[in-house]
């Protein structure tokens, strides 16, 4: 676990900066600076180019991840490299002929509820592109164990220049119109610097002598398009959906809500660019002794950090909303079920890659279509009816469903779950301090509730996780940090 630790630690620090930027961004410019339109429009733009991107890219990211550590020879390398470059445009170039031949066509069907979507359809695409190619060059970098740098642009480098294009909306350098151009270069530039460092770790040999099992790496991507994207899909699924049925200023409230409860996945998003090939390789060489010990090591770290994070968003949510501005407000409740999901999403730990890295992966496919088209029914239904907070509901009962199945299939097959006594301890203590807190409001100004708030339950909080030893892999951070001091 010591390289999952070290560069898990230097991920989670570099995307909690990429999230303290993307807050002022999303809490406070965007909600400023652009009027609710246009800020449901970017939120309307992103979500939807983030349903695109995985069909884009062809399932390469997850491709390389499990596949290039099976390859011992420079010659197999090379060409499945080569391969990995190529195979998107087999999606990219049919989807482009379309867009352009149906162009019309599809920009009425978009902006049949809100028309400011009309004018600017053609930004899904490129952007779409941009991302597609981004995640590639990224899973290049990850393959070699280095993340590091990927993970900061990921999480941080688009926000920076985000939040200057915010200002220059602010001091009316450019216009909200010129936002969504500044927008777009923003991914474009992001993809190409991605590209350069992943080159710069392993500079491609282009080779189309394909002496591998070419069938295999093709079967998998196909199948992995939609299995290994559900979640990605499920959670900008709803934002679409609004922008398809409501009018889209709704999207701004949501994107809000959500921006804040996402906060709970930037550990395992941080520590599964790690754990991730890691997986892959103990199931290339059938290690399961380490695998199993992965998966449960992985949950319950990320259960009691996501844990933590969940309690300081669920007890110092009011206080947070009366610092925003007041049309804001309906997207409260939104925070509290996301946070919910999110915090879910932490506890099944490295379950994903253990899935999408076995000989199993097929039956995500069926699970993940299946879950896809409940979604987009249980939104259908609910959305016109409970507006934002539908979406939200939408949302946790897909992944509730979505999560307990996966924790069962892999259980049936590998004989193996995350879940040990320390897991029940660890939400009884999430439970307690949420009741504990959450009713309870000093009379100072908001910004000195939260901070005064976030004080004592992280005191009370690690306290308890050290002295009963809920994580061994925290408790010894925390040792190291004692006796630094």
């Amino acid at each position: 676990m010591g390289i999952v630790i070290n560069q898990s630690v230097k991920n989670t620090i570099i995307t909690y900066i990429g999230f303290a930027i993307g807050a002022i961004n999303t809490l406070f410019l965007y909600t400023n600076f652009l009027t609710k339109d246009y800020f449901g429009l970017v939120g309307f733009l992103l979500s939807t180019a983030n349903i695109m991107m995985p069909f884009l890219m062809f399932g390469v990211g997850n491709s390389l991840v499990k596949f290039y550590s099976s390859y011992k020879t420079r010659k197999h390398q090379n060409s499945f490299l080569t391969l990995m470059l190529f195979i998107p445009l087999l999606i990219i170039l049919p989807v482009g002929i379309v867009g352009v031949s149906c162009n019309e066509l599809i920009n009425n069907w978009l902006s049949e509820e809100n028309s400011i979507i009309k004018d600017y359809t053609w930004a899904i695409y490129i952007i779409a592109i941009a991302m597609a190619y981004f995640e590639i060059f990224y899973s290049w970098s990850k393959v070699h164990l280095k993340s590091v740098f990927g993970n900061f642009m990921r999480e941080v480098f688009h926000r920076v220049l985000v939040l200057i294009a915010l200002y220059l909306v602010c001091y009316k350098y450019i216009n909200a119109n010129e936002f969504i151009y500044t927008l777009v270069c923003i991914y474009i530039l992001r993809m190409l610097i991605m590209k350069i460092y992943a080159f710069s770790i392993r500079l491609p040999k282009l080779s189309f002598q394909f002496s591998f099992d070419v069938i295999s790496v093709l079967k998998y991507s196909i199948l992995i398009i939609i299995a290994g994207s559900v979640s990605m899909l499920l959670l900008d699924l709803d934002k679409f959906m609004l922008g398809k049925l409501i009018p889209i200023k709704s999207i701004a409230d949501y994107s809000v809500a959500t921006f804040i409860a996402i906060v709970i996945a930037v550990p395992a998003r941080a520590m599964h660019q790690i754990t991730h090939p890691l997986t892959a390789s103990y199931l290339n060489s059938n290690n399961m002794a380490d695998l199993k010990d992965l998966y449960k090591r992985s949950s319950i770290n990320l259960f009691i950090i996501g844990g933590l994070i969940f309690v300081l968003i669920i007890v110092n949510i009011n206080m947070l909303y009366v610092l925003l501005p007041e049309e804001y407000n309906q997207g409260l409740h939104v925070v509290i079920v996301i946070s919910i999901v999110k915090l879910m999403d932490n506890l099944i730990g490295n379950n994903n890659a253990i899935l999408f890295n076995s000989n199993y992966y097929r039956v995500i496919l069926i699970f993940g279509i299946s879950i896809v088209l409940l979604a987009v029914i249980l939104n259908i239904l609910l959305i016109p009816k409970m507006n934002i907070l539908g979406a939200a509901f939408a949302t946790f009962l897909s992944f509730f469903i979505y999560n307990g199945l996966k924790l069962w299939y892999v259980n049936y097959k590998f004989k193996i779950q995350p879940f040990t006594i320390q897991t029940l301890k660890a939400l009884l203590l999430i439970i307690a301090l949420c009741f504990m807190f959450y009713f309870w409001e000093f009379t100072f100004h908001p910004i000195i509730n939260i901070v005064l708030k976030a004080l004592i339950v992280c005191f009370i909080y690690v306290y308890i996780v050290y002295i009963f030893k809920l994580s061994k892999d925290i408790s010894v951070l925390i040792n190291k940090l004692i006796k630094r001091k």
